[in-house]
């Protein structure tokens, strides 16, 4: 990671003093991008070719890819070499989920097995336990899963119903898990179950242990070439050895496996968006209306150039967040304790890249359908089903509210502590909004509770201030550092995050407020070199 100047506070340092520099993408070296096309050309060559072959669930062809993907590092990019990982940065290895997500059934798949699926293992379990599973995860021999909701406890996650009990030499699970993805393919599940109902404690579980069935597929409006089903457990028998970590701290290993989770899933969520983007100007080129090119036109030249530019701001954000958390585990990682330290340590960035990156993908492949026109809404053209499958980002892994709430819940707890301000930097519109909206909001208010009382529409507002700021800053200084096209995209960014940032200081203060005049900035260069590469630059 380049170096940075000295900030006030580690962390959650949106509001401290300006670094010099930060990772961006630009950064990765010649041998990390050989990994990086590695990983798209498998993208391209095997997994979009059988695109409608997965939506139809052939039998077998998911595993099969997933084993070839295994056999490439695919499924344990960043799992430790001497578990038959590649032993990669998590940095790099988000970069290069990013390419293998261009299909979501896909991405949602790998993406499990190779994160969440094993990550709480990774994290937090002993060396028999990871000698045991992680080869069989990292190759793609297995398929892993992670089993934490239930049917009555989604966002509410500790209100798990699902129990533990010990007898003998075994601990006897029941519950049903709902909504795990992977389970009709899965050999291993990281299962959240409460020891005597009450001590939340985390389990290693195999398919083929007594008790433990698959119930239905699930009618997903998307996602269709995935699995998703109930895990059922009925007198389901673990071995004692099998529990993870210390009982009752089950959480810890949950919500950490959440935090890099949350992380990862920006990655996922910039791949399909860079593919919409992609056969969308391809499209505009082919496309002839009036006797020109569709991308001859202002207004589809305008949404190309708005697409690059938010895709060019959370991406900004997402690998400057993966530089800083491989830094912490540079730092911290290596024993149990460091681990969790390091997976903390950037959760309110892991949260702030999780959903704006679903809400950009949301909102590129949006545009991206509205190019195709007519055709874009039917399933001939490939624009329908990353419609679909996009979809379920803002939802999984906590859904965008829930993790709104928590957001700014847990930076204002962390001022507190300290290790983050709130001070208005004064750097940037945004920022100076930011901060108002902080002091306004905690006004006779205990920043030791937390938003614990604040209405959560302020907080969500708060939540979307600090999310900007923290896109804005790294976009400028990505900009900074690179100049050129950099500097014309984050002028156009710069447009939109004012305007978000102006509305949300009105949902926390009631006030309206002027917002800066535009940066100078044609979007001709920044649409004719989205034409050329056909996506995002």
């Amino acid at each position: 990671m380049p170096a940075t100047t000295e900030v006030a506070f580690p962390g959650c340092a949106f509001f401290s003093r300006t670094p010099e520099r930060i990772f961006t993408v630009e950064s990765f070296s010649s041998d990390e991008n050989l990994m990086i096309q590695a990983a798209e050309q498998f993208s391209r060559k095997e997994v979009l070719p059988a695109a409608e072959r997965l939506d139809q669930q052939e039998d077998g062809l998911m595993p099969r890819l997933i084993h070839q993907a295994g056999n490439l590092g695919f499924c344990g990019p960043d799992t430790p070499e001497c578990y038959g990982g590649l032993g990669l940065g998590k940095n790099l290895s988000a970069r290069m989920l990013e390419f293998l997500s261009f299909n979501g059934s896909f991405s949602v798949t790998i993406g499990v097995t190779s994160g969440i699926g094993q990550l709480g293992l990774a994290l937090f379990g002993n060396e028999a336990q990871k000698a045991k599973y992680l080869p069989k995860l990292a190759s793609g021999e297995w398929i892993g899963a992670y089993c934490l909701s239930e049917p009555n406890s989604g966002s509410d996650a500790l209100a798990m119903t699902t129990r533990a009990e010990e007898k003998g030499d075994r601990w006897i699970l029941n519950g049903t898990k709902m909504w795990i993805s992977n389970a009709k393919w899965a050999e291993f599940f990281l299962v959240l179950a409460k020891i005597d109902g009450e001590h939340v404690s985390a389990f290693l579980v195999e398919r083929d242990f007594p008790g433990v069935s698959i119930g239905r597929e699930e009618h997903k409006m998307g996602l269709k070439g995935s699995s998703t089903a109930r895990v059922v457990l009925e007198d389901a028998e673990v071995p004692l050895e099998n529990l993870l970590y210390v009982p009752g701290k089950g959480h810890h290993v949950a919500f950490n496996a959440l935090n890099i989770g949350r992380f990862k899933l920006g990655a996922m969520s910039l791949g399909p968006a860079r593919e919409a983007m992609h056969v969308a100007t391809e499209y505009s080129q082919d496309r002839k209306q009036f006797g020109q090119s569709l991308s001859s036109f202002g207004l589809i030249r305008q949404k190309l150039a708005d697409m690059a530019a938010r895709y060019f701001g959370v991406e900004s954000m997402l690998y400057r967040t993966g530089a800083g958390i491989d830094e912490a585990f540079d730092s911290w990682g290596g024993d149990v304790d460091g681990n969790r330290r390091a997976a903390e340590e950037y959760a309110v960035e892991c949260s702030a890249c999780k959903v704006l990156a679903t809400e950009i993908e949301a909102f590129i492949v949006d545009e991206a359908l509205q190019i195709y026109g007519g055709y874009g809404f039917t399933e001939e053209f490939p624009l329908a089903r990353i419609y679909r499958d996009a979809r379920v980002s803002r939802i999984y892994e906590g859904t965008n509210e829930i993790n709104r709430v928590f957001l700014a819940d847990r930076l204002v707890r962390k001022a507190a502590e300290g290790a983050a301000s709130l001070a208005p930097v004064g750097d940037s519109f945004v920022s100076e909004l930011a901060g108002k909206a902080y002091a306004r909001a905690l006004e006779n208010h205990s920043p030791r509770l937390g938003l614990r009382g604040i209405h959560q529409v302020v907080a969500g507002a708060l939540s979307d201030l600090t999310m900007l700021a923290y896109m804005e800053q790294s976009a400028r200084l990505r900009a900074r550092q690179n100049g050129g096209i950099h500097e014309v995209l984050f002028a156009l960014l710069s447009r939109w995050i004012n305007g978000e940032a102006a509305r949300s200081y009105q949902a926390v203060t009631g006030e309206s407020v002027t917002i800066p005049a535009h940066a100078s900035a044609s979007i001709e260069d920044v649409v004719e070199a989205v034409l050329e590469r056909r996506g995002p630059l």
